[in-house]
This record gives C-alpha cells, sequence and structure tokens, in this order.
C-alpha cells in the first residue's frame, strides 16, 4: 500500500522518514540526497477542525497572507492541533493552544520564510508562512505580454493584462490570466484597479505614447514595483517629458526601465525571463 493510501486509511497522525541516500535513491536516478520527513496529518471532521479548516480556505482566497501552525508534542509523535494566524488582520483561531502561546511564538516567525519547527517548552510547533499572493497588472497584450504572462502564474502571481484590443486581450491569448480588461483606451487605464505595495505594474504597450501614458498613472499609486519596458534613449524622452509634468527625478528613478534583469536577452521568451526573475527579486526583497 503507498503513503497516501496508508494516510488515508489510517486515523492516525505521524511523521514518516525518508533516507534518499543509499541505492534505492540511486535505482530511482535521484541526483539529490538527504534525509525527508514527511508529516501524515489526519485531519478529522470534527466541529474546531472544519471552522479551522473554513478560515484556512477564506484567507487564501483573500491572497492574505497568514501563518499555518500544527503543534506537537516534542517526540514529535503525536499532533495536539492547528492554528492559523493572519498578521494583517490579527486573526487567530486555535484547535489546541492560545494566544498567549502565539505571542510566546510571535518573536521567532520573522525568520520563517516558508517552513520552520520551532521548539518551545515541551512541544514543538511546525510553522508554515503562506505570503500574500503578488497581482501583476500586465499593460499590453502584445508578443512579450504572453510569455510574460505565463511566466509569471507559473511563478506565483495573479495576474490582470489589459489592452484595448480585444483580438488580444483574450482568454485564447492569456488562459493563465486571472482577470482580463479590455479598456476603452489607455488614458483612464488604472481607473477602478485596487493597487497597493503588494501590486506589481508592467507596462508593455504595443507604443512608447501608450507606455508614457500608462506609466504617469501608474507613478500615483502605491503600487510596490513598476517597470516599463524601454531603450534608455526612449525612457529619458519619457521621462523628460514627465518632468515637464511635475513629477520630480526621484519619483521617476524608482522605475525599472529598462524593465527586467541584464540577461542578454533578445526574444520575446527571454525578454518575458528576464522580467519575470526581475518580478521574483523583487517579491523576495519584500518577504
Amino acid at each position: 500500500m503507498c503513503i497516501r493510501d496508508r494516510a488515508l486509511a489510517s486515523p492516525h497522525s505521524g511523521i514518516v522518514s525518508f533516507d534518499l541516500t543509499g541505492k534505492d535513491a540511486s535505482d530511482l536516478g535521484m541526483i539529490c540526497g538527504g534525509i525527508m520527513d514527511v508529516l501524515l496529518d489526519h485531519i478529522a471532521p470534527t466541529p474546531y477542525n472544519l471552522e479551522f479548516a473554513r478560515r484556512w480556505y477564506t484567507a487564501a482566497s483573500l491572497s492574505r497572507q497568514f501563518y499555518i501552525f500544527t503543534h506537537l508534542n516534542r517526540e514529535q509523535t503525536q499532533i495536539l492541533g492547528h492554528a492559523i494566524w493572519a498578521p494583517d488582520s490579527e486573526e487567530f483561531f486555535s484547535t489546541s493552544f492560545s494566544r498567549e502561546y502565539l505571542e510566546l511564538l510571535r518573536p521567532e516567525l520573522h525568520k520563517v520564510t516558508t517552513t520552520e519547527v520551532i521548539s518551545l517548552n515541551d512541544e514543538r510547533v511546525i510553522v508554515e508562512r503562506i505570503r500574500k499572493t503578488n497581482t501583476l497588472f500586465l499593460f499590453g497584450a502584445g508578443h512579450v505580454a504572453v510569455p510574460t504572462a505565463r511566466l509569471a502564474a507559473m511563478a506565483g502571481f495573479r495576474v490582470a493584462v489589459l489592452d484595448d484590443r480585444s483580438d488580444f486581450a483574450n482568454a485564447d491569448r492569456f488562459p493563465e490570466a486571472e482577470r482580463i480588461i479590455v479598456l476603452d483606451d489607455f488614458e483612464k487605464a488604472l481607473n477602478g484597479l485596487e493597487i497597493d505595495q503588494d501590486s506589481f505594474i508592467v507596462i508593455v504597450t504595443r507604443g512608447h505614447q501608450y507606455d508614457r501614458t500608462v506609466l504617469e498613472q501608474s507613478l500615483k499609486t502605491g503600487a510596490g514595483y513598476i517597470g516599463m519596458i524601454s531603450s534608455r534613449k526612449k525612457r529619458d524622452a519619457i521621462y523628460a517629458a514627465l518632468r515637464e509634468t511635475g513629477i520630480p527625478q526621484h519619483v521617476l528613478d524608482a522605475v525599472h526601465s529598462p524593465i527586467g534583469l541584464d540577461i542578454g536577452g533578445e526574444t520575446p521568451e527571454e525578454i518575458a525571463v528576464s522580467i519575470v526573475a526581475e518580478l521574483i527579486m523583487i517579491r523576495s526583497r519584500a518577504s
């Protein structure tokens, strides 16, 4: 019986260790060794656990940052319960420990990037940090936008594509996009959009005039990242025009243009890789 079937068939939880250093690993063609511990967590359908699952689903649906706690005894042989905590709203729910216990854990949470095991008193807590999902607003639906949207979605961004051409901005070209908005024009491209520090704006329209129009609007938002595709010459011309409208140079200096990491890419796909690599870098620094 495979591990999955055993976990489903048994009402018990526990940690199973796998040795990936021996002959079995070599026979499977694995080149990475080490010991892997897997938590098989049986969560019974009790009222408390159902409420825990509901809150987990709600937090994930709202793309909030939150923490999941799995509470174990020191020997890690018994799961005592689970908890969920959303720092932004201070929403907390636990099937096993109190908010006072959470306060004891809190000083250690800034060290958690993905998953950590924290020892506290005679117990241990597996802490999983679920990051808020960043939204990428992709202005332009041309040949660079297509692979950029695909790679950004694969990297965990929620993608919104905006263009004034319905034959370009559509689900057939952008199946990975969560939202596709066909604009009347670019003059009011950001109207109605909820843009905050967790939002990323990438400007890859079909013309420099449209790029400038979208950039000028974007600079009035609180977006955590604004990037614009351009040569340095065209960028400098756009910046000069925007300075004449009263936008200070230090605001323009925060724009990522030419956009993307300098990897020497030339094709749309290579440019998309450089753009998304830069998005990932900025996102990681903000975590």
